[in-house]
Parts: structure tokens; sequence; C-alpha cells
């Protein structure tokens, strides 16, 4: 999947010149000085202490998502996802005149998938990007009576209304009148051409759904409401109509999956009316967009075995394996470096002894070595994972700093998150992440070591967060409690795992390790 969904490329680059502006500071020429003249010798050291473990993320905010998602997606290990969307619909056009007994003649749903476009001699195909799976699911649109908010009462109205990954419950509470059902939906890489055959009108949409729905519920809906005080506001036709509720099943555990920004989708009202002190109909057309508020709802039946494991994780010591997960209330791995503060001063004990040295750190990485014997390996394993600050939910300083230059998000910030490494038969083996600065920042400038987390993410570039209702981490020293607001839009958006080994792996040389590349001073 090459995921180009979210954010222009130059947006990308304003971002990453921002970081290293602000960042300048922290990078350069730390120590530089102690060596100035000579040829030192570059040392490893890979004795740190890694404790590592998984924990499921709690109810996410699914509301403001970059992109969104819709079907049922089954992982071999982790079982199946079954996604819905509460969509907020809005008029293309405010208080309409729709002309003198106006006829609905057609209602057509178009959701657009993401897809690149080719034309060659006059024949224009489409490769289709974010779509997993091709067997058949059930989508079902029902009209949902739930007012959607977009400003929270509880903070006075000053704040965005959140809305979470596990209400689908509290939305189908709110379930009204059945629109329509796209029974046996498959997906296709066929595009769509409108007018055919009409030099001026033709046109060729790229692939999605686009199915026709009844016309009766648009008929009562819209056009006999033309002229009322129902149509004639943003706000009067958001509580009048308000909203579309994309209700997904499957009777097996396989399905379809996709990911594609509501915004671009529409159903499109098709109507002919009598102008007035005329005789002959005339035809005209106006469309309901989704570009309102739009929640993604997730049940996700998790493999059992894998629930009982992340319930008693090792919080001390870490793990054999860890797990990590997207797609809504997804599985993050927690990272703690350099062990217990036994002396209780705040600090760990080996993180004083580091200090106590001066190392001038050339490189830092975390190698996370894929447990292939867990997974199913080839397409589904996940080409990018990413770390963050779990106490901030903030990406770390390395992030910024990676000036590694690439066309398509799937290539993009390398440098600091190295991509899928993979054999010769398409198997993963490891991912590389280099925290260089972030080391550097904590052994010689005194930052703080906070827990890090390591998620799977569809696009390294998203820099999102998402609040998170409630999640609470164990801290490695005074049985402290970290209290995790935050997770990486990209996180919530994918639907993919992996396993990886841990920091305790029976198989050494794929445990997980902190590498730090040094120079001593002398």
């Amino acid at each position: 999947m090459k995921i180009k969904f979210v954010l222009p490329k130059v947006t990308v680059l304003l971002m990453v010149m921002i970081a290293l502006v602000s960042c300048e500071d922290d990078f350069s020429t730390l120590g530089s000085e102690i060596f100035e003249g000579q040829n030192p010798e570059i040392s490893l050291d890979d004795a740190a202490t890694v404790i590592a473990y998984s924990e499921k993320f709690k109810p996410v905010k699914t509301n403001q998502l970059p992109v969104n998602s819709l079907g049922v997606y089954n992982d071999p290990l982790y079982g199946k996802s079954t996604v819905s969307l509460l969509s907020q619909v809005t008029l293309s056009e405010l208080d309409p005149d729709f002309g003198e007994e106006p006829e609905l003649e057609k209602a057509t749903l178009y959701l657009p998938f993401f897809s690149e476009e080719t034309t060659l001699e006059e024949t224009t195909t489409f490769e289709l990007d974010s779509v997993f799976g091709a067997q058949p699911i059930k989508i079902s649109l029902y009209e949902s009576t739930y007012f959607l908010r977009d400003l929270d009462p509880t903070t006075n109205f000053e704040d965005t209304q959140e809305y979470y990954s596990d209400q689908g419950n509290l939305f189908e509470n709110f379930q009204g009148e059945l629109i329509g059902e796209i029974i046996d939906f498959v997906p296709s890489d066929e595009g769509f051409v409108i007018n055919e055959g009409d030099e001026e009108e033709e046109e060729t949409l790229s692939p999605g759904i686009r199915v026709d729905l009844p016309l009766e519920f648009f008929q009562q809906k819209i056009l006999d409401a033309g002229g009322t005080q129902d149509l004639i506001s943003v706000n009067n036709f958001k509580n009048y109509f308000r909203g579309i509720y994309f209700k997904v099943e499957s009777t097996t555990d396989d399905g379809t999956f996709f990911l594609f920004n509501v915004a671009e989708g529409r159903i499109e009202l098709d109507y002919n009316y009598l102008p007035e002190g005329e005789d002959e109909r005339e035809t005209s057309s106006i469309n309901l967009q989704f570009n309102g508020i739009n929640v993604n709802v997730y049940e996700n039946d998790i493999n059992p075995t894998i629930a009982s494991e992340l319930q008693n994780q090792d919080k001390i010591n870490g793990e054999e394996k860890l797990y990590i997960r997207g797609g809504g209330e997804g599985i993050v791995s927690v990272i703690n470096l350099f062990g217990e503060d036994i002396d209780g001063n705040g600090v760990a004990d080996e993180l004083e002894l580091l200090r106590e040295k001066k190392w001038l750190i050339n490189e830092a990485n975390l190698v996370f070595h894929v447990k292939q014997s867990d997974i199913e390996s080839g397409s589904t394993e996940p080409e990018r994972i990413l770390i963050y600050n779990l106490e901030s939910g903030q990406l770390l300083v390395d992030y910024g700093l990676d000036s590694s230059v690439a066309t398509e998000p799937i290539d993009a910030i390398s440098n600091h998150l190295g991509r899928l490494e993979r054999n010769d038969s398409n198997e993963g083996l490891s991912y590389k992440i280099k925290i260089t600065t972030h080391l550097s920042n904590i052994i010689n400038r005194d930052s703080t070591n906070v827990p890090l987390g390591v998620v799977v993410t569809q696009n390294v570039t998203v820099p999102q967060f998402q609040n998170v209702r409630t999640m609470v981490l164990q801290g490695t020293s005074e049985e402290s409690s970290i209290d995790v607001k935050q997770i990486p839009a990209g996180a919530i958006i994918s639907p993919e795992g992996t396993v990886l080994h841990g920091n305790l792996a029976p198989d050494e040389a794929k445990r997980l390790k902190l590498q730090i590349y040094y120079t001593e001073p002398n």
C-alpha cells in the first residue's frame, strides 16, 4: 500500500524545516569541542537496560481523524475488526429552490477510494491505495437521530466535542429509518464513466462505492422540505437531518476494509421540476455532503490468548515478545530505558553512570526484530512503525531533524523511522529506530528520560495525535503511574499489526536492545 492520503509534500517539508530551526540548539556540535583536532575512535555499547511490554489502547477520539475507514479487517493473529461510521450531512446549497412539483429521479451514493490514476493511449486505469481484502461485506445506511455537537457543553462550549471509538452502541440506539443497503460489496479498481458518449459531459470518476439508493426517503426528507426553515441554514439542517450511520456487517471473519476521505463523498440527488409559468419539466440536482463531523466506531474481536497476555504483562522486567497493532483500540508497546532507580534519587542508576562518562553520542538505535513465527509474513506486515513520548503525546526531536527526502510517505522520515527490512522471501526482519538526538539530550543535557511508545502506522508524515479517554501505564520507578493522554492518529487509522521480539526474547541475538555508538573523551 502506497498510502498517499494526507499532507501535501510541501506541507511535510515545511513542517520539517520548522522543526529543524526550533531544534537547532539541540543538534549540531554536542561535545565536538572535546575532540577538536583529533580522530577519535567510535565504540558500540548495547548493555543498557531496556524494559518493554505491551498495552491495549483505551477508547480513542475518532472525530477529526485525517482520514476515515469502513469495513471488516481480519488479522490472522489478532482477530476481526469491524469499522462503522457516523457521518454528519450538509447541503451543497442552502435554501434551495426546487421549483414546482419536484420529483426525485435518482439518488446516488459515491465514496471514492484512494487511488492513483494513469492514462495511456486514451485508456484510464486506477491503482487502489489503502484497500485491504476482497471478500464481500454488507453496508447498511440508516438515518441517525443522534445530534453531533461541534462544542462540548461540559467545558462551557470552549472545547471541541470529542467522540470515541467505543460509541457504536450509543449511536445504534439512535438508529432511525433504513435508507438503503449495499449487499455483498467488494471493491473494484474500475472507475465510473458518467455521461458516456457525450463529448462535453463525459467524465470518469475514480473507483469507490457508487450505488443507487431508494428514492422515497430523499424525496420526503429533502425535496418535499423545500422552502421550509429546515433547509434555510447550516444549523437548522444539521438539527433536521442529523446524519447517516454506515453500519458494516460480515457473516464471516473475512471481508473488505478501506481508508478514504469521507469529505470527498456525496449523495447526488437528480430531480425534475416544473419551472414557474412553464409547461415543460426541467432537470436539476443537489448534493448531500459528508463534510461535517465524522466518527468511526470499532468492534474488535481480539484473539482471546493475546487479550489474556495483555492483562498479565510484566511491567517491571519486560516481556519476551511485543505486540503492536493499529485499528481503533489497538496495541502500543511501552519502552523504558536504563532500568531501575535503586538509590531513589529520581534518576535511573544506569543513566547516572552514563552522564558521568560524558560520552559524545554518535548514533543511538532501537532495533526491533520481527517474530516471524507468530505472524503471517508478506504484504500484510506493516511497513512502518512510529515512536513517541508517551507522557507528552509528542514525536521525538529526531523526527523533526530527519532531513531524508522521499516522494512517497512510505519512504518518508526514513533516517529516524527505518522502513521494515525484508529478506529475499519478502519476510519482515527488523525495524531500526534512530533516537540519537533524543538520547544525547537525556545523557548530556539532563532531559527527562520518559517512557516511549511504539505503534504501527500507515503514514509517518501524519503528525496528528488523538486523545485517549483514559489510559494508565505502570512506571519503572517508585511504582509511579503515567497518564497516557494521546495516541498517534496513524495508529488508529492503520488496521495492521505485527509481533516483535522483546527484551527477554529467548534468542539473545534478536532481543530488543539499545545500541549506543559513542566517542569517549580522553
